[in-house]
């Protein structure tokens, strides 16, 4: 995967996705996610595709293994570029995604498949309180990690804060594709774990993932190119 900045659709319809991508221009990298894949489906991912844009769609499946491999089938064949599921599924749901994903994919191969760990909204108390795990985030992020790289995927959604000690667990060639990436006189929102395009680069994360800072901007273009030169112009560890 290149170093790649990765814009989230996050729109109600597809009249505003490409009202935005037509103002961004040709070949930029979009996260479709949940809201804009269920309203508009398949055949607006094949459009986005067959207009020059590499796509991840982040509907972050989680279901029992065989259902994970049906709908994996499915949507390998729109040709995106990378999916991903929730590495709490487990081992087997892991192992039956990327099966799915190598079914449907043509001879080109299949799109990158990485899990997400903990939810970039997540808060150390969160996971101690509401999912019972007394060990806390950073240990849990880590052993999702590893499970997720035990199960054969290419990686992992994490926050920047996470993806230099999972680049030492899981290997350099492991990808980290990182959300929650803001500039420095951006909100937050309601995500809790966010850093800069500077911070992610020098964590050595792959890709970051930067939503409304662009989509929500008077000029989304300038707004683009400004955190990709800040993104590209800081060096990975």
């Amino acid at each position: 995967m290149q170093r790649s900045l990765i814009v989230a659709l996050d729109v109600e319809n597809k009249a505003k996705a490409f009202r935005l991508l037509d103002q961004l221009g040709s070949g930029v990298y979009v996260k479709i996610g949940m809201e804009l894949f269920y309203k508009e489906g398949l055949s607006f991912v094949d459009r986005v595709k067959h207009n020059g844009h590499g796509v991840f769609l982040d509907v972050k499946m989680h279901d029992i293994p065989e259902t994970v491999k049906r709908a994996m089938i499915i949507v390998a064949a729109s040709g995106i570029d990378l999916v991903n599921v929730h590495a709490l599924g487990g081992r087997r749901m892991m192992e039956a995604a990327r099966e799915g994903l190598e079914i449907g994919s043509d001879s080109s191969g299949r799109p990158s498949l990485i899990a997400v760990t903990q939810l970039t909204s997540t808060s150390d108390q969160q996971v101690i309180e509401e999912q019972g795990m007394t060990s806390g985030l950073e240990r849990s992020v880590n052993q999702l990690a590893a499970l997720t790289k035990e199960s054969g995927l290419d990686g992992v959604v994490c926050s920047v804060h996470e993806t230099r000690q999972i680049k030492v667990a899981c290997g350099s060639d492991f990808l980290c594709v990182t959300p929650g990436i803001r500039s420095i006189h951006a909100a937050g929102h309601d995500q809790v774990r966010t850093a800069t395009p500077a911070h992610a680069a020098a964590a050595g994360a792959d890709a970051i993932v930067c939503g409304r800072e662009i989509t929500r901007s008077s000029d989304p273009a300038r707004a683009y190119q400004a955190i990709q030169k800040e993104w590209l112009n800081n060096e990975r560890v």
